[in-house]
């Protein structure tokens, strides 16, 4: 069945409404999403999964709409406790669908393996004897994982180099895999213990760290879209953005708070889908830095009509096998809501969900100032921190916006006088 991701107020239903309602764009049976329901994780669980239990805590999961990507509607979970994030990824969405949404390309899921080898007398020629061992490296390698090579991974290269540090030279090889479906670390790094020991003898030294890479160049996503000027505000809106945009491609600081809004986008579909947050942004910071000095991730650009075109190259390491991916019941609801069948399809996902939170948050500075919108929905938190019910939520909401003061003080005072009205 196809999906339909472009559902029209979908903000305005209940919880148990749009449940359904994804469960049915999505095609899946409302079981399915039972998970849901407490936030899916018993204790014991929990205590499997990490050391020390004495909980569990929770944070909202939403949907974003009208995401298009390479032709294919996905409604795609979000968990973040950030107002406006979801919203806002919905409406760039709706925005790119005009011109046919998100189009998105990868380098396939290949990973790095570091092996540090220290104590070596002639780092160049153990660099030269390292290499020189490259096939019987590389089939070691393969050997502590048949299945993977059995599903097409594996093993692909070995790179080594000789390092300076202020400790003295090192030489550093770098083992390629391709992990298929995974995210990879738990393969990479048992293939790096077992050849280090190898790699050391050739070179001359002794091993030291062996462990994965997280800055993952080596598995690169690009997301691209084009934004209608027309729906964004107009022309003057567009050359903003674009304006905006070269301040974060040539400011630091300016870099670092436009970068966390891609990841804004990018950590919460990657936390709903059990994967592992810090590494996919180590990586992507890291890819900030690759020539030297912090930059923009995300680039903006007038095209020949005068629309926005925007675009963003990532590292996105995600997998759908093994980890919290198959150990919560929520990030499997989540897998199954998104109707994703491979990694690469997933990380597509991701990487364009983290464009279109960038382009929302440009915009809203560009136009109106980020606060407007975020403030408004701000004020249903500080509402319901009051005290407010569900039922009142809304109003107390919107006069906490009327009066410009959205603080949990006024908003008692606000609460109050509504209850002493209908008393």
């Amino acid at each position: 069945m196809a999906v339909n991701s472009r559902i029209s107020g979908f903000k305005d239903r209940s919880v148990a409404e749009r449940r359904a309602l994804v469960a049915d764009g999505a095609g899946v049976a409302a079981a399915a999403l039972s998970a849901l329901d407490t936030g899916g994780l018993a204790l014991d669980q929990a205590d499997h999964m990490i050391e020390n239990v004495i909980g569990t805590i929770g944070l909202p999961l939403g949907v974003a709409t009208n995401v298009k990507v390479n032709g294919r509607d996905r409604l795609v979970p979000m968990a973040t406790e950030e107002p406006s994030v979801v919203a806002a990824a919905s409406n760039a969405a709706r925005i790119a669908r005009v011109h046919g949404g998100f189009h998105a390309s990868g380098t396939g899921p290949v990973m790095i393996a570091q092996i540090q080898v220290v104590d070596v007398i002639d780092p160049h020629g153990a660099r030269n004897r390292v290499l020189e061992a490259r096939e019987e490296i590389l089939a070691l390698a393969d050997a502590q994982d048949p299945v993977l090579v059995r599903l097409g991974g594996g093993a692909r290269d070995l790179t080594a180099r000789v390092l300076p540090t202020r400790a003295g030279p090192q030489v550093i090889a770098h083992l390629l895999v391709d992990v298929r479906d995974a995210m990879g670390a738990n393969a990479v790094n048992t293939m790096a213990e077992a050849i280090a020991p190898v790699l050391a003898e050739r070179a001359g030294g002794r091993p030291l760290l062996r462990i994965l890479s997280n800055k993952a160049d080596t598995r690169l996503v690009r997301a691209r879209a084009v934004f209608d000027a027309e729906l964004l505000g107009g022309p003057r809106v567009v050359d903003d953005i674009v304006a905006a945009s070269a301040f974060a491609e040539a400011d630091p600081y300016r870099a670092a708070t436009h970068n966390k809004g891609i990841m804004n986008g990018i950590s919460a579909v990657v936390l709903a889908t059990g994967n592992d947050t810090r590494a996919v942004e180590a990586g992507c910071h890291a890819h900030a830095a690759r020539d030297g000095a912090y930059t923009a991730l995300s680039r903006f650009e007038k095209d020949r009509d005068g629309n926005l075109t925007g675009t963003l190259e990532v590292p996105m390491p995600v997998g759908l096998v093994g980890g919290a991916t198959r150990a919560h019941p929520v990030a499997q609801a989540a897998v199954k809501i998104l109707g994703v069948t491979s990694a690469a399809e997933l990380a597509e996902v991701i990487v364009s969900v983290g464009l279109a939170q960038n382009l929302a948050a440009c915009r809203a500075l560009a136009a109106e100032g980020i606060q407007h919108g975020h403030m408004r929905l701000h004020a249903r938190t500080v509402a319901a921190t009051a005290g407010a019910t569900s039922d009142e939520v809304p109003r107390v909401a919107e006069l906490l916006v009327r009066d410009g003061k959205i603080q949990e003080e006024h908003a008692r005072e606000v609460l109050a006088s509504l209850r002493g009205e209908r008393a």
